[in-house]
Protein backbone atom coordinates (compact mmCIF):
# COMPACT_ATOMS: atom_id res chain seq x y z
CA UNK A 1 0.00 0.00 0.00
CA UNK A 2 2.79 2.41 0.92
CA UNK A 3 4.65 1.65 -2.32
CA UNK A 4 1.70 2.57 -4.49
CA UNK A 5 1.17 5.87 -2.66
CA UNK A 6 4.84 6.84 -3.02
CA UNK A 7 4.83 5.97 -6.70
CA UNK A 8 1.77 8.13 -7.28
CA UNK A 9 3.41 11.02 -5.43
CA UNK A 10 6.66 10.52 -7.37
CA UNK A 11 4.85 10.92 -10.66
CA UNK A 12 3.51 14.31 -9.54
CA UNK A 13 6.87 15.81 -8.57
CA UNK A 14 7.83 19.11 -10.24
CA UNK A 15 11.42 20.31 -10.83
CA UNK A 16 10.75 23.44 -8.77
CA UNK A 17 9.71 21.40 -5.68
CA UNK A 18 12.23 21.82 -2.87
CA UNK A 19 14.02 18.94 -1.19
CA UNK A 20 12.35 19.68 2.14
CA UNK A 21 8.94 18.91 0.68
CA UNK A 22 10.27 15.64 -0.75
CA UNK A 23 11.65 14.69 2.66
CA UNK A 24 8.35 15.57 4.36
CA UNK A 25 6.46 13.46 1.82
CA UNK A 26 8.82 10.54 2.46
CA UNK A 27 8.33 10.89 6.20
CA UNK A 28 4.55 10.96 5.79
CA UNK A 29 4.79 7.88 3.61
CA UNK A 30 6.81 6.06 6.28
CA UNK A 31 4.30 7.07 8.97
CA UNK A 32 1.41 5.90 6.78
CA UNK A 33 3.28 2.67 6.12
CA UNK A 34 3.76 2.06 9.82
CA UNK A 35 0.09 2.80 10.52
CA UNK A 36 -1.04 0.45 7.78
CA UNK A 37 1.30 -2.23 9.09
CA UNK A 38 -0.15 -1.86 12.59
CA UNK A 39 -3.68 -2.07 11.23
CA UNK A 40 -2.80 -5.07 9.14
CA UNK A 41 -1.23 -6.80 12.14
CA UNK A 42 -4.32 -6.15 14.25
CA UNK A 43 -6.56 -7.42 11.49
CA UNK A 44 -4.34 -10.46 11.07
CA UNK A 45 -4.58 -11.23 14.77
CA UNK A 46 -8.35 -10.90 14.63
CA UNK A 47 -8.71 -13.04 11.53
CA UNK A 48 -7.13 -15.99 13.28
CA UNK A 49 -5.14 -18.79 11.97
CA UNK A 50 -7.58 -19.53 9.12
CA UNK A 51 -5.73 -17.27 6.65
CA UNK A 52 -2.22 -18.34 7.64
CA UNK A 53 -0.63 -18.62 4.16
CA UNK A 54 -1.87 -15.23 2.86
CA UNK A 55 -1.03 -13.36 6.08
CA UNK A 56 2.50 -14.68 6.13
CA UNK A 57 3.10 -13.45 2.53
CA UNK A 58 1.77 -9.96 3.35
CA UNK A 59 3.99 -9.71 6.45
CA UNK A 60 7.03 -10.58 4.37
CA UNK A 61 6.19 -7.81 1.85
CA UNK A 62 5.75 -5.27 4.64
CA UNK A 63 9.06 -6.26 6.23
CA UNK A 64 10.86 -5.65 2.90
CA UNK A 65 9.81 -1.92 2.84
CA UNK A 66 12.50 -0.71 5.21
CA UNK A 67 14.10 2.70 5.86
CA UNK A 68 16.98 1.95 3.50
CA UNK A 69 14.58 1.34 0.63
CA UNK A 70 12.82 4.63 1.31
CA UNK A 71 16.16 6.46 1.44
CA UNK A 72 17.09 5.03 -1.94
CA UNK A 73 13.81 6.25 -3.39
CA UNK A 74 14.48 9.70 -1.91
CA UNK A 75 17.91 9.83 -3.52
CA UNK A 76 16.41 8.86 -6.88
CA UNK A 77 13.86 11.65 -6.54
CA UNK A 78 16.57 14.17 -5.77
CA UNK A 79 18.60 13.02 -8.77
CA UNK A 80 15.61 13.29 -11.10
CA UNK A 81 14.83 16.81 -9.81
CA UNK A 82 18.42 17.94 -10.40
CA UNK A 83 18.43 16.44 -13.89
CA UNK A 84 15.18 18.14 -14.86
CA UNK A 85 16.43 21.47 -13.48
CA UNK A 86 19.62 21.12 -15.55
CA UNK A 87 17.60 20.36 -18.69
CA UNK A 88 15.49 23.48 -18.19
CA UNK A 89 18.54 25.86 -18.31
CA UNK A 90 18.22 27.96 -21.53
CA UNK A 91 20.81 27.24 -24.21
CA UNK A 92 22.70 29.81 -26.30
CA UNK A 93 20.46 29.31 -29.33
CA UNK A 94 17.27 29.75 -27.33
CA UNK A 95 14.97 27.79 -25.06
CA UNK A 96 12.89 28.12 -21.96
CA UNK A 97 13.96 31.23 -20.09
CA UNK A 98 13.81 30.24 -16.43
CA UNK A 99 17.00 31.65 -14.93
CA UNK A 100 20.19 33.47 -15.94
CA UNK A 101 23.63 31.91 -15.75
CA UNK A 102 26.47 34.27 -14.72
CA UNK A 103 30.10 33.13 -14.89
CA UNK A 104 32.72 35.11 -13.00
CA UNK A 105 36.46 34.28 -13.20
CA UNK A 106 35.77 30.83 -14.62
CA UNK A 107 39.09 29.53 -16.04
CA UNK A 108 37.37 26.64 -17.78
CA UNK A 109 34.96 28.84 -19.67
CA UNK A 110 35.57 29.17 -23.39
CA UNK A 111 34.27 32.71 -23.60
CA UNK A 112 36.34 34.91 -25.88
CA UNK A 113 38.05 37.93 -24.30
CA UNK A 114 37.35 41.51 -25.25
CA UNK A 115 39.29 42.83 -28.26
CA UNK A 116 42.13 45.31 -27.52
CA UNK A 117 41.39 49.02 -27.80
CA UNK A 118 44.60 49.73 -29.77
CA UNK A 119 44.08 48.58 -33.38
CA UNK A 120 47.80 48.87 -34.20
CA UNK A 121 49.19 50.06 -37.54
CA UNK A 122 46.30 50.75 -39.92
CA UNK A 123 46.54 50.71 -43.73
CA UNK A 124 46.48 54.05 -45.58
CA UNK A 125 43.05 55.60 -45.93
CA UNK A 126 41.25 55.84 -49.26
CA UNK A 127 40.39 59.54 -48.85
CA UNK A 128 42.68 62.28 -47.57
CA UNK A 129 40.70 65.16 -46.12
CA UNK A 130 41.76 68.78 -45.82
CA UNK A 131 42.79 70.61 -42.69
CA UNK A 132 39.36 72.12 -42.03
CA UNK A 133 36.05 70.23 -42.16
CA UNK A 134 34.81 72.56 -44.92
CA UNK A 135 37.59 71.67 -47.37
CA UNK A 136 37.02 69.08 -50.06
CA UNK A 137 39.07 65.85 -50.04
CA UNK A 138 42.59 66.71 -51.17
CA UNK A 139 43.37 63.23 -52.53
CA UNK A 140 41.45 60.05 -53.35
CA UNK A 141 43.16 56.72 -53.93
CA UNK A 142 42.44 54.96 -57.22
CA UNK A 143 42.79 51.26 -56.50
CA UNK A 144 42.39 50.23 -60.15
CA UNK A 145 45.25 52.49 -61.23
CA UNK A 146 47.44 51.14 -58.45
CA UNK A 147 46.75 47.56 -59.54
CA UNK A 148 47.58 48.40 -63.17
CA UNK A 149 50.85 50.03 -62.16
CA UNK A 150 51.80 47.05 -60.04
CA UNK A 151 50.94 44.56 -62.78
CA UNK A 152 52.73 46.55 -65.53
CA UNK A 153 55.96 46.87 -63.59
CA UNK A 154 58.76 45.01 -65.36
CA UNK A 155 60.52 43.91 -62.21
CA UNK A 156 58.70 41.70 -59.76
CA UNK A 157 60.11 43.29 -56.65
CA UNK A 158 58.36 42.34 -53.43
CA UNK A 159 56.67 45.16 -51.62
CA UNK A 160 58.69 46.56 -48.74
CA UNK A 161 57.41 45.62 -45.31
CA UNK A 162 55.46 48.11 -43.29
CA UNK A 163 57.73 50.24 -41.11
CA UNK A 164 57.63 49.32 -37.44
CA UNK A 165 55.70 51.70 -35.21
CA UNK A 166 57.73 54.35 -33.46
CA UNK A 167 58.04 53.53 -29.77
CA UNK A 168 59.12 55.51 -26.74
CA UNK A 169 61.47 54.27 -24.04
CA UNK A 170 58.68 52.52 -22.15
CA UNK A 171 57.74 50.54 -25.27
CA UNK A 172 54.43 52.29 -25.97
CA UNK A 173 53.69 53.71 -29.44
CA UNK A 174 53.88 57.46 -29.95
CA UNK A 175 50.69 59.47 -29.97
CA UNK A 176 49.77 61.91 -32.74
CA UNK A 177 50.78 64.86 -30.57
CA UNK A 178 54.20 63.34 -29.82
CA UNK A 179 54.76 62.50 -33.49
CA UNK A 180 53.92 66.08 -34.47
CA UNK A 181 56.31 67.50 -31.85
CA UNK A 182 59.06 65.15 -33.03
CA UNK A 183 58.48 66.16 -36.64
CA UNK A 184 58.64 69.87 -35.87
CA UNK A 185 62.06 69.62 -34.20
CA UNK A 186 63.77 69.86 -37.60
CA UNK A 187 62.87 71.39 -40.97
CA UNK A 188 63.31 68.08 -42.78
CA UNK A 189 65.99 66.57 -45.02
CA UNK A 190 65.19 69.01 -47.86
CA UNK A 191 66.30 71.88 -45.63
CA UNK A 192 69.40 70.15 -44.27
CA UNK A 193 67.57 69.20 -41.05
CA UNK A 194 67.71 72.73 -39.67
CA UNK A 195 66.95 72.55 -35.96
CA UNK A 196 64.36 74.53 -34.06
CA UNK A 197 66.34 76.25 -31.26
CA UNK A 198 65.11 76.09 -27.71
CA UNK A 199 63.35 79.08 -26.20
CA UNK A 200 66.15 79.56 -23.66
CA UNK A 201 68.68 80.12 -26.48
CA UNK A 202 66.58 82.65 -28.42
CA UNK A 203 67.88 85.81 -26.63
CA UNK A 204 71.48 84.85 -27.38
CA UNK A 205 70.74 83.84 -30.96
CA UNK A 206 68.76 87.01 -31.55
CA UNK A 207 71.89 89.13 -31.15
CA UNK A 208 73.73 86.99 -33.69
CA UNK A 209 70.76 87.12 -36.04
CA UNK A 210 70.49 90.91 -35.71
CA UNK A 211 74.18 91.33 -36.52
CA UNK A 212 73.72 89.13 -39.58
CA UNK A 213 70.72 91.19 -40.65
CA UNK A 214 72.75 94.43 -40.45
CA UNK A 215 75.44 93.10 -42.78
CA UNK A 216 74.24 95.37 -45.58
CA UNK A 217 75.60 98.32 -43.58
CA UNK A 218 79.12 96.91 -43.87
CA UNK A 219 79.25 96.58 -47.65
CA UNK A 220 77.45 99.23 -49.73
CA UNK A 221 77.91 97.27 -52.95
CA UNK A 222 75.69 94.39 -51.86
CA UNK A 223 71.95 94.32 -51.57
CA UNK A 224 70.07 91.90 -49.32
CA UNK A 225 66.37 91.33 -49.32
CA UNK A 226 64.45 92.49 -46.26
CA UNK A 227 63.57 89.81 -43.73
CA UNK A 228 59.84 89.32 -43.00
CA UNK A 229 60.42 89.41 -39.24
CA UNK A 230 62.50 92.58 -39.19
CA UNK A 231 61.56 94.95 -36.38
CA UNK A 232 59.58 92.37 -34.39
CA UNK A 233 62.34 91.39 -32.00
CA UNK A 234 62.59 87.78 -30.85
CA UNK A 235 59.11 87.06 -32.20
CA UNK A 236 60.34 87.81 -35.71
CA UNK A 237 62.90 85.01 -35.68
CA UNK A 238 62.20 82.12 -38.04
CA UNK A 239 61.09 78.82 -36.55
CA UNK A 240 64.00 76.76 -37.92
CA UNK A 241 67.38 78.42 -38.40
CA UNK A 242 71.05 77.92 -37.64
CA UNK A 243 73.97 80.36 -37.69
CA UNK A 244 77.27 79.22 -39.10
CA UNK A 245 79.61 79.21 -42.08
CA UNK A 246 78.78 77.06 -45.08
CA UNK A 247 81.89 75.18 -46.16
CA UNK A 248 82.14 73.18 -49.38
CA UNK A 249 83.79 70.12 -47.88
CA UNK A 250 81.89 67.63 -45.74
CA UNK A 251 84.62 67.54 -43.09
CA UNK A 252 86.38 70.91 -43.23
CA UNK A 253 88.40 70.36 -40.09
CA UNK A 254 89.12 66.68 -40.66
CA UNK A 255 92.18 67.34 -42.79
CA UNK A 256 94.20 70.14 -44.42
CA UNK A 257 92.16 72.19 -46.88
CA UNK A 258 92.28 75.63 -48.46
CA UNK A 259 88.77 76.42 -47.29
CA UNK A 260 89.50 75.44 -43.71
CA UNK A 261 90.17 78.39 -41.46
CA UNK A 262 93.18 78.13 -39.19
CA UNK A 263 92.59 78.32 -35.49
CA UNK A 264 94.16 81.77 -35.27
CA UNK A 265 91.71 83.13 -37.87
CA UNK A 266 88.60 81.81 -36.14
CA UNK A 267 86.58 84.15 -33.99
CA UNK A 268 84.16 83.50 -31.19
CA UNK A 269 81.15 85.21 -32.73
CA UNK A 270 79.90 86.29 -36.11
CA UNK A 271 80.33 89.97 -35.24
CA UNK A 272 84.02 89.46 -34.52
CA UNK A 273 84.50 87.78 -37.88
CA UNK A 274 82.74 90.61 -39.72
CA UNK A 275 84.68 93.33 -37.92
CA UNK A 276 87.95 91.54 -38.54
CA UNK A 277 87.49 91.82 -42.30
CA UNK A 278 89.90 94.45 -43.74
CA UNK A 279 87.52 95.87 -46.35
CA UNK A 280 84.64 96.04 -43.92
CA UNK A 281 86.88 97.73 -41.36
CA UNK A 282 88.03 100.36 -43.89
CA UNK A 283 84.46 101.10 -45.00
CA UNK A 284 83.20 101.32 -41.43
CA UNK A 285 86.00 103.74 -40.52
CA UNK A 286 85.21 106.01 -43.48
CA UNK A 287 81.50 106.07 -42.66
CA UNK A 288 82.27 106.80 -39.04
CA UNK A 289 84.41 109.80 -39.98
CA UNK A 290 81.65 111.14 -42.23
CA UNK A 291 79.10 110.90 -39.45
CA UNK A 292 81.44 112.56 -36.99
CA UNK A 293 82.20 115.44 -39.36
CA UNK A 294 78.51 116.07 -40.04
CA UNK A 295 77.77 116.08 -36.35
CA UNK A 296 80.74 118.34 -35.59
CA UNK A 297 79.59 120.83 -38.23
CA UNK A 298 76.34 121.32 -36.32
CA UNK A 299 77.88 121.11 -32.87
CA UNK A 300 79.11 123.64 -30.30
CA UNK A 301 81.29 126.55 -31.55
CA UNK A 302 80.17 126.31 -35.17
CA UNK A 303 77.75 129.27 -35.22
CA UNK A 304 80.46 131.90 -36.04
CA UNK A 305 81.79 129.75 -38.84
CA UNK A 306 78.33 129.42 -40.35
CA UNK A 307 77.76 133.21 -40.16
CA UNK A 308 81.14 133.80 -41.78
CA UNK A 309 80.19 131.45 -44.58
CA UNK A 310 77.04 133.49 -45.26
CA UNK A 311 78.87 136.84 -45.62
CA UNK A 312 79.70 137.92 -49.14
CA UNK A 313 83.32 137.88 -50.14
CA UNK A 314 83.43 141.44 -51.57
Amino acid sequence: MALSVLQKGKGRLHPAVSLDRVESSSRSSTSSGSSTSSLSSSSDSESGSGSGGADSSEDEDEDEISQEYLDSLLEKARASIAQKAANNIPSQNGGALEEDVIRLNDPESELEGLPPLDPGTLPPSYITFGKSPYDAPSAIRDLDAERIIESSSSRSVPAPPAPPPELIKSGKPLTKKEKKALKEKTAGPKWFDLPAPAEADLPRLYKEYEALRLRNQLDPKRFYRKDPGEGRGIKGLPKHFAIGTIVPTSTPFGGPSVDSLPRSARKRTLVDELVDDAEARHYAKRKFNELQSSRAARGRGTLAARYAARKPRW
